[in-house]
């Protein structure tokens, strides 16, 4: 299974048979919209789920990676784990992994670097006090 510490949020997602491509496994992607779900799912968690009214903050996706370690199929249930690390005044990166049941074993990694945006002047910005408390909270690491 995902370590608990570096992938504090875990999201189950079953495999779709439309999810396979022409080579009988899980197209890649699938892999970056599970990636998306966890992403998701970590910004609820600390109360980030869209722009701050007032402010016109919120989170964007600056770069995203994966790598693909063994092609999954349907049947099977992964567990998509995301975390963060590298925790800067305006950006920090998400580390994910999918971990496949049916192999027992991770069959994807990647990572996301999300950065702190004002959608109104278009620029990033520092990440508001609550948000950034809840994320250095999330990374385990002292202020």
């Amino acid at each position: 299974m995902l370590d608990p510490v570096r992938f504090p949020v875990v999201v189950p997602v079953t495999v779709a048979w439309g999810e396979m491509d022409a080579f009988q496994h899980v197209n890649n992607t699938a892999y970056l919209r599970w990636f998306e779900s966890a992403r998701i799912a970590l910004f609820a968690r600390v109360g980030w789920l869209g722009t701050d009214g007032k402010s016109g903050v919120g989170p964007i996706l600056a770069k995203q990676t994966a790598v693909y370690r063994a092609p999954l199929r349907f049947p099977d249930v992964v567990h998509v784990g995301v975390g963060v690390t590298e925790l800067g005044d305006d950006r920090f990166t998400m580390p994910f992994a999918v971990y496949s049941t049916a192999l027992g074993r991770i069959a994807a990694e990647g990572d996301g670097r999300i950065v702190c945006f004002d959608y109104g002047a278009g620029a990033k910005a520092p990440f508001p006090a609550d948000v950034r408390a809840a994320l250095l909270q999330m990374s385990g690491a002292s202020s």
